[in-house]
């Protein structure tokens, strides 16, 4: 028999116990996810998308396998989740008018990839796809072909044939920049949906030029908003953007003068005729470092925190990750500069936690895994280099 005495000593163990009614349960780990990465098949080694898993709590990336053999996954983007499965769109980025869009089945469980439809981009080397949030509608900008295709999303996942083309060889779109041997016509780069799926931003790198279109959530048809193109400055050659949390705030990053600039989106509430209005606030920072020669780099992948308050940069010549603080009314201020482990990061991406960063590096074979402190923004690393042939683009599932 335990004596009074005794009990009292021993309740506060008892306490601490996992046995304890009264102890709050930690909660779970989280689980591994999937990361799909797109390759260049174009160079005779990468057969097409490797499957990798990801461990958020301790920062490891499997060793990535072959998942689904396709023509030069350059990039890549998911639809919605429906009974357990997804669709996983991937461009066919070859410079040739024959050049295709693939949907694959994403058994989300397993990550296993299954070929589903091939349909035309409708233009020569497709650079970018994107759906919107619903699910009903996807975007891809032709980089050599000078186009823009809108699509609807069918009821099984695949993509129609294109809704709508916009030729951007088109007066309309304005015309070519000074650097001829990147700007000898339009290159649309990167097509994205607003946060509030009504319209669509595209990036011309071969124009220098922005512009907007509103969606038809319906139809998926495009329809110029008024005015349609914001104008850059001569040779920046616009690349990709990156919405702030806040959904006001737009940085763009330019691919050939490597720079950031700041804007202003707005929008009107008009059901029938809404438009949608990019206001340039004329704030532009480099991303290579002082002294850098402009020739040796271009830029290429901007990113947002979830919490609005860091930037994340790519520099492909120089070969790094930059770090900008985002302070009062949208203004960057470079906090960190730090080498990607490896050569030409085309792109990198967040994990679901936000702790991570892989940043794939075209010219050197490998991911590399970057620790993201909350706080501060700063990036540590390379934790884990992981070799994947060629990687063009990384996508969490």
């Amino acid at each position: 028999m335990i004596s009074r005495r005794r009990f009292l000593a021993l309740l506060p163990a008892y306490m601490a116990s996992a046995q304890s009614p009264f102890r709050k349960k930690q909660p779970a780990p989280p689980a591994p996810v999937h990361v799909f990465i797109g390759t260049d098949t174009a160079r005779g080694i990468s057969k097409g998308i490797f499957h990798s898993t990801f461990n958020p709590q301790s920062g490891q990336l499997s060793v990535p396998i072959l998942a689904a053999e396709t023509l030069r996954p350059s990039y890549m983007a998911l639809s919605p989740a429906r009974a357990g499965r997804r669709s996983l769109y991937a461009v066919n980025a070859i410079p040739d008018p024959t050049a295709t869009m693939t949907t694959f089945d994403l058994d989300i469980r397993s990550g296993l990839l299954t070929e589903k439809a091939k349909v035309t981009s409708a233009g020569a080397g497709p650079a970018y796809v994107s759906v919107d949030s619903t699910g009903r509608a996807a975007f891809v900008a032709n980089y050599f072909g000078g186009t823009v295709s809108s699509y609807r999303i069918e009821s099984d996942g695949s993509l129609s044939q294109p809704v709508d083309t916009l030729n951007y060889k088109d007066a309309q779109f304005g015309h070519h920049g000074p650097v001829p041997v990147r700007q000898d016509g339009p290159h649309p780069h990167s097509v994205f949906v607003s946060p509030d799926d009504r319209f669509l931003i595209v990036n011309d790198l071969g124009n220098d030029a922005i512009s907007v279109f509103r969606i038809d959530p319906v139809t998926a048809k495009l329809t110029p908003s008024s005015p349609l193109l914001t104008n850059l400055r001569a040779g920046s050659g616009p690349r990709h953007i990156a919405f702030h949390p806040n959904g006001r705030w737009v940085y763009l990053i330019n691919e050939l003068d490597s720079t950031l600039d700041h804007f202003l989106w707005t929008t009107t509430h008009s059901l029938e005729h809404p438009q949608g209005l990019l206001i340039n606030t004329n704030t532009t920072v480099k991303t290579i470092a002082p002294g850098f020669p402009a020739d040796k780099n271009t830029a290429a992948e901007v990113m947002i925190s979830n919490d609005g308050r860091f930037l994340y940069a790519s520099n492909r010549g120089e070969d790094t990750l930059v770090v900008f603080a985002i302070g009062q009314g949208g203004a960057l201020k470079e906090v960190q500069r730090i080498p990607c482990g490896g050569r030409t990061p085309r792109h990198f991406t967040f994990d679901p936690t936000f702790q991570w960063i892989l940043c794939g590096n075209q010219d050197s074979a490998s991911v590399t895994v970057f620790r993201r402190d909350l706080g501060t923004g700063q990036l540590a690393g390379p934790v884990q280099t992981a070799p994947v042939d060629s990687p063009l683009f990384t996508l969490f599932a």
